[in-house]
């Protein structure tokens, strides 16, 4: 088995992952015009070539389009003998990507493979172009080895980096071909360090809403109405305040929050002894800067157990070099807002709104724009058959204990699929580490947590079959 994902690592997918690097597949989100500019249509074509090249046995592939909605990619692999009743497993992945944005190093390119060592840097390389290839590799090798693998279906969509907004559709589309889904295996996932196998235990929740104050119909000299006028970004700073508390960073509203299941806070703990200063030493913080709090174990439940908000863009501001001595008439701050994995998302929307809305100083105007909420995931427990393979690969695989983590991200395909599969198992791992560089310049595969993950499917496959 390791000798087969090895050699289609090397000689295969590397090669051919190179090329989907190449491939400017941006997120339906930040290509209003993806559907005429075909990118993410060639990445799905450049993945079925490939797949399509591997000979897997009885495969059919098909790419599914529903009008108006960015394409999927299926491929249904039958079940070996003797697995037919094992049901389906669906292995996860996504072949759209982010904006390139600038700032990448000498050398590199958001649309320029290239490979240093074990690092295949290039946008979509490790977020999350490898998934298709990391899961057909493993069924490659369970044959290869003489395994067994219940029926497989890897689904790779291209719309989660926009939040997978047609992903429902689709569910709901494919539902009768997908069958009795009985483990669900998603590659959109990675740990705390290369080391180690690290499952993904939980995925927080989100809402997101554009605030915007009003205080005037139109902007007038500062000198005059200060005073008489109240700011409209003092007036959203207060509303906030009713929200955060700007000392601590901590929600104050109880639909936000929820109590740290107990075998969450045990599993974090395991994993914040096993790779200390991780979370402290993840982010390229400013000279002198320091994190929020110097305990490992807080800040890993701040990033996967406790709600945040973020202030990610703004609107009615001139550019400070523009400026003018004036009493702007609104200010329009979009706040993302992070729920811990239990919560009820669209609770804490409606009770995010009514601390936006309601009493609002002076009588200014809110209006609220751009709102989106989902639910967060929270894995069930392992069942007998994957506890022990997991064990096993720790040992024959990675040489180390796995652990498992807490992810301050959302994917909301996990929720979405919990709901509809309430019996199945779940894998939620994969390659990237903290400074695999996933959204920002510089992104690169540690191709060799690659083909461990790659070892690791394919083992977890032959054990589900067999039960």
């Amino acid at each position: 088995m390791r000798e087969t994902v090895s050699r289609l690592w090397e000689t295969e997918v590397v090669p051919s992952l190179s090329e989907l690097v190449r491939i400017p597949a941006l997120s339906q989100a930040f290509d209003a015009d993806w559907a005429a500019n075909g990118h993410l249509a060639a990445a799905v074509g450049h993945v079925r070539g490939w797949i399509a090249g591997r000979g897997l046995p009885g495969a059919k592939l098909d790419v599914v389009s529903i009008d108006g909605r960015s394409p999927v990619l299926l491929v249904d692999v039958p079940a070996s003998p003797g697995a037919e009743d094992r049901g389906t497993v669906l292995l996860y992945g996504h072949l759209d990507k982010q904006p390139p944005v600038g700032g990448w190093s000498e050398g590199l390119g958001p649309w320029k493979p290239v490979v240093r060592g074990e690092k295949l840097f290039g946008r979509g390389s490790a977020d999350d172009g490898y998934a298709g290839y990391a899961a057909t590799t493993a069924l490659e090798a369970v044959h290869a080895a003489g395994g067994q693998h219940a029926r497989a279906v890897v689904l790779l969509e291209t719309g989660e980096e926009s939040g997978s907004p047609d992903l429902p559709a689709y569910l709901e589309h494919l539902s009768a071909r997908l069958g009795e889904v009985s483990l669900v295996i998603c590659l959109d996932s990675g740990g705390n360090d290369y080391e180690r196998l690290w499952l993904t235990s939980s995925l927080r929740g989100l809402v997101q809403v554009h605030a915007t104050v009003r205080v005037l119909e139109s902007a007038q000299h500062s000198g005059l109405a200060s005073g008489v006028v109240p700011s409209s970004f003092r007036v959203l700073r207060q509303l906030l305040d009713r929200i955060e508390d700007a000392e601590t960073g901590q929600l104050k509203l109880a639909e936000l929050n929820v109590e740290i299941p107990a075998n969450r806070l045990e599993e974090t703990r395991a994993s914040a002894a096993v790779a200390p200063g991780a979370m402290r030493s993840a982010f390229p913080l400013a000279d002198g800067m320091h994190p929020v709090s110097d305990d490992e174990l807080e800040l890993m439940l701040n990033n996967s157990w406790r709600p945040t908000l973020s202030v990610i863009g703004g609107a009615g501001f001139p550019e400070p070099a523009n400026a003018g001595n004036v009493l702007r008439e609104s200010t329009t701050l979009a706040l993302s807002f992070r729920l811990p994995p239990t919560a009820d998302s669209a609770a804490a929307l409606n009770a995010v709104e009514k601390a936006l809305t309601t009493g609002v100083p002076y009588g200014a105007h809110v209006e609220l724009s751009g709102v989106e909420h989902a639910g967060g995931w929270n894995a069930p427990d392992a069942a007998p058959w994957l506890a022990a393979v997991l064990d096993k690969v720790s040992t024959e695989v990675f040489g180390a204990p796995w652990r498992s983590v807490g992810l301050g991200g959302s994917i909301p395909f996990m929720g979405l699929l919990a709901e509809k599969y309430p019996q199945a198992q779940f894998l939620v791992t994969g390659a990237l580490g903290p400074d695999s560089n996933a959204h920002v310049p510089d992104e690169w595969l540690h191709l060799g947590q690659a083909r461990r993950v790659s070892e690791t499917v394919a083992h977890t496959l032959d054990a589900h079959a067999r039960g």
